[in-house]
């Protein structure tokens, strides 16, 4: 099973779940190593006054070729997973990820081990877990939900063949129908 593995560079906690969930027999993005060689995305990579950005500064900074490469990489990563898991305490941007795969219909859950502010929308997830082996046994027991498009017959595991037609991934707008064909439906999908 392909998991991402959605969290801050301040949780500790990261590497261990990423280790276990790979003892586990699973293929886990690692935000913090993606690739050999490749020590993960740092503003200070682009400016080492980062800090003192102000807004304007900051969405300048989205377009530099630096954080430009590793949106890519994250987001192929995360649209090729077949799980997000948000492991807490983390911020925005694992949480934007998090709601980017519960919208794309991806099998979700939290990692949550210690008590922190309540979240009503975390509800929107399949699995809350409070601790790591709550956790790996869910994922052994809960293959992710295969997705098939009436239409065209992708999956929500290989949208291949929507990126060659559309020229980008496909989500999903019912358990059976991609937004790449939802035109093609007549009346409501």
């Amino acid at each position: 099973m392909k998991i991402y593995v959605a969290s801050s560079w301040r949780n500790t906690l990261q590497p261990g779940v990423v280790g276990a969930l790979r003892d586990d027999g699973h293929e886990v993005y690692d935000f913090r190593n993606p690739a050999p060689g490749d020590s993960g995305f740092q503003w200070s990579d682009v400016d080492p006054e980062w800090e003192k950005w102000d807004a304007e500064g900051f969405v300048a900074a989205l377009s530099h070729p630096i954080p430009e490469a590793a949106f890519s990489k994250d987001m192929a990563a995360l649209d090729d997973a077949d799980v997000v898991v948000l492991v807490l305490p983390c911020g925005a941007s694992a949480h934007l990820e998090l709601g980017y795969a519960v919208g794309q219909g991806k099998t979700t859950a939290i990692l949550l081990t210690e008590s922190g502010r309540s979240e009503l929308m975390y509800k929107m997830v399949d699995e809350i877990c409070v601790d790591l082996q709550d956790l790996r046994d869910w994922l052994l027991d809960n293959p992710p939900v295969l997705w098939t498009c009436r239409v065209c017959g992708c999956t929500n595991d290989d949208c291949s063949q929507c990126i060659e037609k559309t020229g980008e991934p496909c989500h999903w707008v019912e358990p059976d129908l991609c937004s790449a064909c939802v035109d093609q439906v007549g009346g409501d999908p």
